[in-house]
């Protein structure tokens, strides 16, 4: 049986000049997984997601295969994207504020999502948003409901995001640094909501980050990526147990450095680069 997600080959590079952002990128993601993608910034994470739910902008280049459910991402049309996206794969961004529509009340933008794949009736929509929002762990999800982006905080927008992203139980979410923005003691409540959700809808998951400790709460397995490539998969144990990449390594020892030590450093990764072939 193939797998939820399958990308084969995908190279994408930017501008006349061609500039490689994502290089020979191969994996699958299986129904139900959540798969960890991590690296710094520059490494072509969220180009990986872009291409995933076919967002590039127009000087991308795009090469290689990406299927989500068997239906053909790289080259689809414009119908054949919009059909697919907030029903069959959907995505958590980064910054709300900037992703959602600040002319429009949150309740209506979750409520789009609903009527454009399921044609749902502005009555049973309005029910369904607010039982959602509620889902997401937001107080009072009616007053949230009419409310604009600009009058919530940080964390209840990402739960709004969360919301019209899980709202029509899609098949696969990607989550690009959903909680970077947010501070600890928000970030732990959002990825704890996240966690249930994803549980309740029973979605595959592909979350993007900088932070192994924000991963290892997510995830089942992560995936390294570093200028392009990825350089390492396994699941969370092996990969912080037993790094096997020079930039990995760098990674776990940075986690797990403590700076109130005196005479701790942060390490470098030429410190732990051991020749391999990129």
């Amino acid at each position: 049986m193939s797998a939820l997600v399958e990308v084969r080959d995908l190279n994408v590079s930017f501008g006349r000049r061609r500039v490689p952002a994502v290089r020979d990128l191969s994996f699958d993601l299986e129904e139900g997984q959540r798969l960890g993608l991590i690296g710094e910034s520059g490494s072509g994470k969220s180009v990986t997601a872009l291409a995933m739910m076919g967002l590039l902008p127009d000087n991308a280049h795009v090469s290689g295969s990406v299927t989500v459910g068997g239906r053909q991402i790289v080259g689809a049309g414009d119908r054949e994207l919009s059909s697919l996206r907030g029903d069959v794969m959907s995505m958590v961004f980064q910054e709300p504020m900037t992703a959602l529509d600040p002319t429009m009340t949150c309740g209506r933008q979750v409520a789009e999502v609903l009527r454009l794949h399921q044609g749902a009736a502005p009555g049973a929509a309005r029910q369904a948003v607010v039982d959602m929002l509620e889902r997401v762990g937001l107080p009072r999800p009616a007053r949230i409901a009419d409310a604009y982006p600009h009058e919530l905080s940080g964390g209840q927008r990402q739960r709004v995001m969360m919301a019209m992203a899980l709202v029509n139980s899609p098949d696969l979410v990607i989550c690009d640094e959903p909680t970077t923005a947010l501070d600890v003691t928000v970030q732990a409540k959002v990825l704890h909501v996240l966690d249930e959700q994803l549980d309740a809808a029973g979605a595959a998951c592909l979350f993007i980050s900088h932070d192994l400790a924000v991963v290892s709460q997510v995830c089942d397995e992560v995936m390294v990526m570093w200028q392009g490539r990825v350089v390492e998969r396994g699941t969370i144990a092996q990969v912080l147990g037993d790094p096997q990449h020079g930039y990995t390594r760098g990674l776990v020892a940075t986690a797990r450095l403590d700076l109130a030590e005196p005479g701790s450093h942060l390490p470098v990764v030429e410190d732990f680069w051991s020749g391999e072939e990129t």
